[in-house]
Parts: structure tokens; sequence; C-alpha cells
């Protein structure tokens, strides 16, 4: 299989089953014109999110990584009367851009945009008392992943939904040996994931427009009780 047929399979599934959006076309077609990179979820993986949102009920979405604002729109959408989605992005240029394109799909009103580093910025939102969170949609820097998934775990509450974008990195997550700061980043969060007795999880592999990579989602419980030896 090719990237070509992936892509093709992908414009196949927006044709078919998502409905025309002026508002989310409207966000891409400025993305691009801004000059932002092209690395925002696709519509089927938008579509997913705004779905796993809805079936969690989610009223308080925090969402690390805003570029242009597509993925915050879609996540947006799922929201109930009364709830929020706060998003946070590093790029001043990056939350300009999605700021208007938030407005422009008539959100500005459910949605914060907070610019500066997540890192610094989180701690305020435990200050603010902003959680507990019931979804965590995390596609930032990814050598910062381990530290923004303990922050999700910080404000996060027993049931709530943590997913992480790109965690799969065109299969070079298996290299153990990988210099790739984004490949170490990825795995020190599996390594993370793995030895967290408060969540279970798994990681999918996808394949699209978006190239090959995939998700990471981990359900936040109580901690698991250790069996005992016999």
């Amino acid at each position: 299989m090719s990237q070509e047929r992936w892509t093709e399979v992908d414009r196949y599934i927006t044709e078919k089953l998502l409905r025309p959006d002026r508002a989310l076309d409207a966000a891409l077609r400025s993305t691009a014109k801004a000059g932002l990179p092209p690395i925002n979820v696709s519509p089927p993986q938008g579509m997913l999110l705004m779905l796993l949102a809805r079936a969690q009920g989610a009223r308080r979405i925090l969402e690390i990584g805003t570029l242009g604002g597509y993925s915050t729109i879609w996540l947006a959408r799922a929201l109930p009367a009364g709830g929020v989605l706060t998003t946070l992005e590093l790029d001043p240029k990056h939350a300009r851009v999605a700021a208007a394109n938030i407005r422009r799909a008539g959100l500005s009103h459910v949605v914060e945009v907070r610019q500066g580093p997540a890192l610094e910025t989180l701690p305020m939102l435990e200050a603010e008392r902003k959680g507990p969170f019931d979804l965590f949609f995390i596609d930032a820097d990814k050598p910062s992943n381990p530290d923004y998934f303990a922050w999700a775990l910080k404000l996060s509450r027993p049931g709530s939904l943590i997913i992480v974008d790109n965690v799969i990195r065109d299969g070079a997550v298996v290299d153990g040996r990988s210099r790739d700061p984004d490949v170490r980043g990825v795995r020190r969060l599996n390594d993370m994931i793995a030895a967290e007795p408060r969540v279970i999880a798994t990681e999918i592999q996808t394949v699209g427009s978006k190239g090959y990579d995939g998700f990471a989602i981990a359900l936040v419980g109580r901690p698991r009780s250790r069996r005992k030896k016999k």
C-alpha cells in the first residue's frame, strides 16, 4: 500500500461520511495561507476526536498544541451546553490564526486560547482550579510528551480520557537506539504509561493522508491493586 492509496482512501471516507463544512475548510485554508506547517489532524481523525469527546460526555476539554485550531473546532463541537475547552499554544502567530478560525466557526464563547509555553501555563490552570478535565488531546512537541502526560494526570479525574497524537512515528517508535528526540519522547511516554497504575491504555496505528502514525488512548481510573504472589 502506498501513500497515494492511503490519501485516496482518506478522501473517500471524507466525501462519503463527513458533511461539507465551511468553517473547517476555511480553517484549513487560513492555516495554509498563514504558512503554518500542514500537520493538523485529517478530517476523519478530527471526526474521531469529536466522537470520542461526545461518547465521553466531556464538559471540560484541555488541548495541548493548538496550531491553527482545526482539531480545536472538532473537539469544541462535541461540548454540551455549558461546556468549555482550553487550548494551549506556544507560538503567538499560531495562536492568532487559531483564534480567528475559532471565531469564524462561532466557538469563541466556549474556547479559550492560551498562548505561551504549556509547561508554564499548566501550573496556572492547576492554581486556577480549572480542572478536572474530562478529555485531553496532546498534540504538541513530542520530547515534552511525558511532562504533558504527567500534567494531564494531575488535572484529571477517574474516567478522564487522555489522547496523544503521533505516537508511532512512521514505525520508528520500535527503535530503542533512535537518537531522534521525537521518537525518544514518545518512547519515554510509553514507558510512563506502562508503569502508571492509574491508567489502562492502548495505541492504535493509523494510515491516511497524514502518513503512517497513530494515537495513544489512556483511560484514567483509580490505582490498580497489585496481585499478591502466591
